[in-house]
């Protein structure tokens, strides 16, 4: 007895002896910052008698920090998340070492030197071997076949986080080991029932220490997890911070193929380094099975391992295939995420144009890839699947059979079967997971490709803009090849605080010379010299997502008197006081809740607040009204302006502010012509003096105007003008402004809702099909009842051993032993393939459906819904939550009813051979039940927090793109990665406290299956006499198989519940209200609008019901073919007027009619086709020229050549290597914005409609192409109604009748001669552009 007592107080501590070099091993390496360690190993053995909780608890700690508060606070948060829903503020801060920028630091010091070495290897190996330099780049994308460092980024990696690889080593080592024990102690237990002289305390001792074994197995694991996981985040958000920075100093990138970087492939990066250790992990547990295994069985273990390694090469087989699919899958993702960018981009035109079914199509045929592909995939993971499921019983089949056909002594009985079948179970798990983890490499391998061409792609080269303090500003020739398929070759000089301005035709290389200047473009030759510091104005404002005054002080001190007189020049103030809460009105995303002259006056005003040495402003005065440009010149940019002393380059059209400068620079072809001051230009009678007198006939007045006549009396005018119309800016702006404000709080709102309704579950299964639903759901049942059986069977088979205990073993019931049991192995197999085949068809038929669904509703969505829903969240629908519904939702749906199924077995199997268990399974399960129920509100919350707080990132990320000349210009590179690493960071904490409650949770439950496991060893010890060897080893090695299942069915459940928000969030903007149908039954008229005359009848408009109205009844008639000019201070309700024709806005009251027909009656489409815009900023799509101009292929070769004659731009097209079909860049980047203006008149030529609407569409164009444009109208159009919303009051002159806007009522309409001769509003602004009576009959 008094052995049996030192015994069993020996054993136990003979586990701390063996776990001693753990707990010594911190303490001789320790550094004071890592004795934390120690501390927590020291705590745990006092826990260890204080009972269970404390070590969860502390295990935690262990995960977040040493304080000891941590302990409550895990469990404080799951309990407030289940509480009430979480908030961003009740997640925990980081820890330092955990920051950012802390881990970027590191990753970046070790990136560079990797970067260098790999470097040197790549021109090494590219000189010495041409032939295969040209293969690998070919295997790529179909870029240029451009080599680029590899294997860097891995060993980056690697060596900034060595310190958590090799913990998480440590803990792996110590459960691998222990997982080994666990076997051992059954076998003996399994020896003990089978004993009838056995002491009952050695059941008892056996019973207590597999629970203590699953315990300390449970600890090590999670401490592993827990450290793999923090591996993961951490990962994440140094490659995130380094795709941002290189960013701000890569040559070229485009939105799309960077945001996929960020979300696609650094989540990749995270999610492979949840399984990086079982690379190493899995094979040495594989050759640990095998090593017991044959002491168990002997040499016939190689049968089972020959299966196995049968099974192999099917595997690496499938992986391969899998990889060409992915890659072909992430080609089709990126290029169909670049059509939607493009898409709700340029919606505005797509309704305008009535172009939505062209781009529909364009989608749903890459989707039809797509969709191929992911079924496709579906099936070869199905056929692996199967491969391994079949795996461990026809494993275990080849063994037994041989084991007992080889020799007649051998006898399976219950130890050995049952202790090769844990063995086996052992197997199963690395087994499995090595091809998952293989083909998870193969993806990551792909994404490691992407981001080491991105991060070691070149930057921008600014070598040659030197800041050497010469007399000289600008100097050298240069020669640029660049983002224009175009060159340019400048020398110039300019002196510091002259005014210069940079005229010449539209792709002269006007804008290139501002890139030139700011860096941006690739230099061949020469250098620029610059003094001092820039400020740049582009061609199109970039506004950011952020109040008004942050978007003007962007970033510098804040010298609120600077400020107010910066406003006042700029003419911002009467804006100001109709924004809702003046300079603290959020603006929205790319500012759309400012007009365009708002944004380029904002955006100006920004320049101006910089107080730079130079300024470079392109073509600023371009979108604003020509009395506001006059008063900005005045204020701002002339010799009187708030910018008098410094230099200041500006590119402009504007031919009216040329006498007041003091330098001219005329482009022409990349190359100046002629440049000095206008007199002497005029005098030298070249271009530009012949330019002049082509469109300077009434310019001449105008300088003689601005130079004698004094302009107080204009100014004066101006701003009464500028202050009376205010009044009706105030109800055009509000409306959009209140949306914008609500803009922002909405994603909250939206994010933490109820839970997850039951109802999506049934949407998603009802996308699936009931059908396929059932099927699935029997192949499943059918599966796991097969494999029951099996397990029953083998149990019969082991008690034989007992039955014939001294006779010899019949022959035919050895052979019916081995036939059934390989057969019910076999059709499990077959079961499962059936169901997981299903499966992927099924799921391909809900990507199908959900995608078809939200895609048709975006197109189908009225304009407004996109003026108040940011781009980035819409796109995030069709990236994120789609590639959910895509790739996700499936596999975990399969792997929870696996789960399910597999925990529902294996309690019936222990209940079967002890039914006390019964008892015990009842409150265990209400254990479960509630650490579920718990763990699930506060992890789905937490998972929430964390897609909310991503969005910010991807828009922070596309808005510093698209402004990225911008900010590199002003040098705010550092500030915006500072913003960017404070996002990153709010987003991090929620992930990392979702880790955290993920441990919460594991913990628990792998306790109640480690109580499981001692509930069934123990009652086998108490029903001793009862039972046969048989059926324990049975309860016991299933028990032992169930800790794992149940940790994976909360995990899978809460992973379900998580990801099925995105069917949540996809069905959310599938049922935003539509739009008016785009066919209705009235169709009008074939050949209508056939006349082209334009009724509006007491017409009223408002953006949304609750706001005031835009138009306040207009009553008016537009007779055939009648040419009207439609004019008004920003904000009168011109826009208004063209959104109303074209239906995207809905009439409050009255209606328009045009030759007889209402077009509130008719269909969208019927209406929008039969009516042709030119739009106010020229939109392009990526794609061909061709496609840009007839998506439909409605015309023929030859009309598509003639609108391009008409349009004068055939012989540029003509000029191109591809013509029709030349490729058009995002947003049409590589066409001139003046070629893109070009590129919208041939649309409207094409379509030749009756009635044509231009808006402002010479806004942003030079004088030629405005005068081409014009002259192309007035021959083309004669026939048709025209409708010119201007700016320019010239432009309109010769119009028949201009109506004048004001406050969304007409003030006056008649032809322009009455109106000059009036004395009214018009006459003001023509004197104001100096335009007199006499002019107009010169016209």
């Amino acid at each position: 007895v008094c052995f049996q007592q030192t015994v069993l107080v020996w054993i136990p501590l003979g586990f701390f002896w063996i776990l001693a070099p753990w707990q010594l091993l911190p303490m001789c390496k320790s550094k004071a910052k890592k004795s934390s360690v120690t501390k927590l190993y020291i705590i745990k053995q006092v826990e260890w008698t204080r009972g269970q909780d404390g070590v969860k608890a502390l295990h935690l700690q262990q995960g977040v920090s040493n304080k000891c508060h941590w302990i409550s606070l895990s469990h404080s948060m799951v309990v407030k998340g289940y509480r009430k829903p979480l908030e961003i503020e009740d997640v925990w801060e980081l820890n330092d070492k955990d920051k950012t920028k802390v881990l970027y630091t590191a990753f970046e010091k070790n990136m560079k030197t990797a970067m260098q070495k790999a470097r040197d290897v790549c021109t090494t190996s590219s000189l010495t071997s041409p032939k295969k330099k040209k293969k690998k780049g070919d295997n790529k994308d179909s870029d240029p076949p451009k080599d680029y460092p590899r294997g860097w980024l891995m060993k980056s990696l690697g060596k900034t986080f060595r310190q958590n690889l090799l913990l998480a080593v440590a803990f792996k080592l110590v459960h691998d080991a222990l997982v080994f024990v666990s076997p051992q102690l059954l076998k003996l237990l399994i020896a003990f029932v089978s004993d009838e002289d056995a002491f009952a305390w050695q059941g008892y001792l056996y019973a207590i220490l597999l629970f203590l074994t699953a315990v300390i197995q449970s600890l090590c694991l999670q401490q592993h997890f827990s450290l793999c996981f923090q591996l993961g985040i951490n990962v994440r958000a140094s490659l995130i911070a380094a795709i941002y920075k290189k960013v701000s100093t890569r040559k070229e990138s485009t939105v799309g193929e960077t945001v996929n970087l960020m979300s696609a492939d650094a989540q990749r990066f995270m999610d492979m380094a949840n399984f990086i250790h079982q690379l190493w992990s899995c094979p040495l547990q594989i050759i640990l099975s095998i090593v017991f295994l044959w002491l168990e069985l002997g040499p016939s273990v190689l049968a089972g391992i020959a299966t196995l390694l049968l099974l192999l090469p099917i595997n690496a087989f499938l992986a391969a295939k899998a990889k060409t699919i992915q890659e072909r899958n992430m080609k089709n993702k990126d290029e169909r995420m670049k059509i939607m960018t493009e898409v709700l981009n340029g919606i505005k035109i797509l309704k305008l144009f009535a172009w939505e079914p062209s781009f529909e199509k364009r989608v749903n045929d890459i989707r039809v890839r797509e969709l191929k592909d992911l079924v496709n995939f579906g099936y070869l993971q199905s056929v692996s699947l199967f491969a391994f499921t079949c795996a461990p019983s026809l494993v275990s089949l080849a063994t037994f059979a041989v084991y007992v056909l080889v020799d007649e002594n051998n006898i399976l009985d219950a130890q050995k079967a049952f202790t090769a079948i844990s063995l086996f179970n052992v197997l199963r798990f690395p087994m499995g997971t090595l091809p998952m983890v293989i083909s998870a490499l193969v993806q990551t391998n792909v994404s490691t490709a992407r981001l080491e061409r991105y991060l070691s792609g070149e930057d921008l080269d600014t070598s040659a803009i030197h800041h050497n303090p010469v007399a000289g500003r600008l100097a050298q020739p240069w020669a640029f090849p660049s983002l224009r398929d175009f060159s340019l070759c400048v020398t110039l000089d300019i002196t510091p605080g002259s005014l210069v301005a940079v005229v010449g035709p539209v792709g002269s290389g006007k804008s290139s010379l501002v890139s030139a200047m700011l860096g941006e473009m690739e230099n061949i030759k020469g250098h620029i010299n610059i003094q001092g510091s820039l400020a740049y104005v582009p061609q199109q404002a970039w506004i950011q997502n952020a109040t008004l005054k942050d978007n003007i002080i962007f970033g510098s001190e804040v010298d609120e008197a600077r400020y107010q007189q910066v406003l006042k020049a700029c003419a911002l103030l009467p804006d100001l006081e109709l924004l809702p809460a003046g300079d603290q009105t959020e603006i929205g995303e790319k500012g759309i809740n400012l007009s365009g002259g708002q944004k380029q006056r904002v955006s100006l005003a920004r320049a101006v607040y910089s107080d730079a040495d130079i300024y470079v402003l392109d073509d600023p005065l371009s979108a604003v009204d020509a009395h506001v440009g006059k008063y900005l010149f005045e204020h701002v940019l002339g010799p009187k302006g708030l910018l008098q002393k410094k230099t200041r380059i500006l590119v402009t059209h504007s031919i009216s502010f040329l006498p007041q400068v003091d330098n001219i620079v005329v482009l022409a072809g990349g190359a100046v012509s002629e440049h000095g001051s206008y007199s002497t230009l005029l005098a030298n009678k070249g271009a530009f003096s012949q330019f002049l007198n082509l469109y300077g006939n009434q310019e001449e007045n105008v300088s003689e105007e601005n130079t004698a006549g004094t302009g107080n009396t204009v100014g004066q005018w101006q701003l009464e003008w500028l202050s009376t119309s205010s009044q009706k800016k105030a109800q055009e702006e509000p409306p959009k402004k209140l949306k914008g404000q609500k803009l922002i709080e909405k994603e909250a709102v939206e994010t933490v809702g109820p839970q997850v309704k039951f109802s999506m579950y049934v949407r998603y299964l009802r996308a699936v099909g009931w059908c396929f639903t059932f099927w699935v759901a029997m192949g499943y049942i059918a599966q796991y009842v097969a494999s029951v059986g099996s397990n029953l069977w083998l149990s019969e088979w082991t008690d034989d051993s007992v039955r014939y205990q001294n006779q010899s073993y019949p022959a035919h019931l050895q052979d019916l032993r081995i036939g059934v049991y390989g057969a019910l192995g076999i059709s499990q197999g077959i079961f499962l393939l059936f169901a997981t085949m299903l499966s992927a068809r099924g799921a391909m038929r809900a990507s199908r459906v959900l995608h078809q669904l939200l895609l048709s509703n975006i197109l189908h969505a009225p304009m407004s819904f996109f003026d108040t829903t940011p781009v980035g969240r819409i796109i995030n629908r069709f990236a994120k939550d789609i590639f959910t519904v895509d790739e996700t939702i499936p596999s975990t749906f399969r792997t929870w009813i696996s789960c399910f199924m597999g925990i529902i077995s294996t309690l019936i199997v222990i209940c079967l051979a002890t039914p006390f268990f019964a008892v015990v399974i009842i409150p265990l399960s209400i254990f479960y039940y509630f650490v579920l129920r718990f763990y699930v509100a506060t992890s789905r919350q937490l998972r929430r927090l964390d897609s909310v707080t991503r969005s910010p990132i991807y828009s922070h990320f596309g808005e510093t793109v698209s402004g990225l000349s911008v900010i590199r210009a002003y040098g705010h590179q550092e500030r915006f990665l500072k913003k960017n690493e404070i996002t990153m960071d709010i987003n991090q904490k929620s992930v990392y406290s979702w880790i955290i409650s993920n441990r919460w949770l594991a913990i628990r439950l792998e306790f109640v299956g480690s109580l499981v496991v001692f509930f069934s060893a123990l009652l086998a010890v108490i029903a001793k006499g009862t039972l046969q060897g048989g059926i324990v080893g049975l309860s016991v090695s299933s028990a032992l198989n169930v800790t794992q299942t149940l940790n994976w069915l909360v995990r899978t459940s809460s992973e379900l519940e998580t990801n099925i928000v995105a069917v949540e969030r996809v069905h959310e903007y599938v049922i935003v209200k539509n739009e008016a149908p785009w066919v209705t039954k009235t169709r009008p008229p074939r050949g209508w609008p056939s006349r082209g005359e334009i009724q509006f009848i007491d017409y009223k408009v408002r953006y949304r019901p609750e706001l005031d109205l835009v138009l306040q009844g207009i009553t008016c008639n537009i007779g055939s073919t009648e040419k009207v000019g439609v004019v008004g201070r920003t904000g009168a309700g011109k826009s208004s007027l063209t959104n109303c024709l074209f239906r995207l806005l809905e009439a409050a009251g009255g209606k328009i009619i045009i030759d007889d027909v209402d077009i509130a009656t008719i269909g969208l489409h019927d209406l929008r086709n039969n009516l042709t815009i030119i739009p106010q900023d020229p939109v392009l799509f990526t794609g061909t020229l061709r496609m840009n101009l007839d998506p439909f292929d409605q015309y023929s070769d030859e009309e598509v050549w003639k609108a391009l004659e008409l349009a004068h731009l055939k012989t540029y097209v003509q000029g191109l290597p591809e013509r029709l079909l030349h490729h058009v860049s995002e947003a049409g980047e590589n066409l001139s914005v003046g070629q893109r203006q070009l590129v919208c008149l041939a649309r409207a030529l094409l379509r030749k409609a009756k009635i044509l609407i231009l808006d402002e569409a010479t806004a942003a164009v030079d004088l030629e192409t405005d005068h081409l444009i014009q002259t192309t109208i007035r021959s083309a159009f004669a026939d048709c109604t025209v409708l010119t919303i201007a700016h320019r009051l010239n432009t309109i002159m010769d119009s028949n009748r201009v109506m004048v806007l004001h406050a969304g009522q007409i003030v006056e309409f008649d032809s322009p001669e009455e109106l000059l001769r009036k004395e009214g509003i018009f006459s003001a602004m023509a004197k104001d552009a100096g335009i007199t009576a006499a002019d107009t009959t010169a016209l």
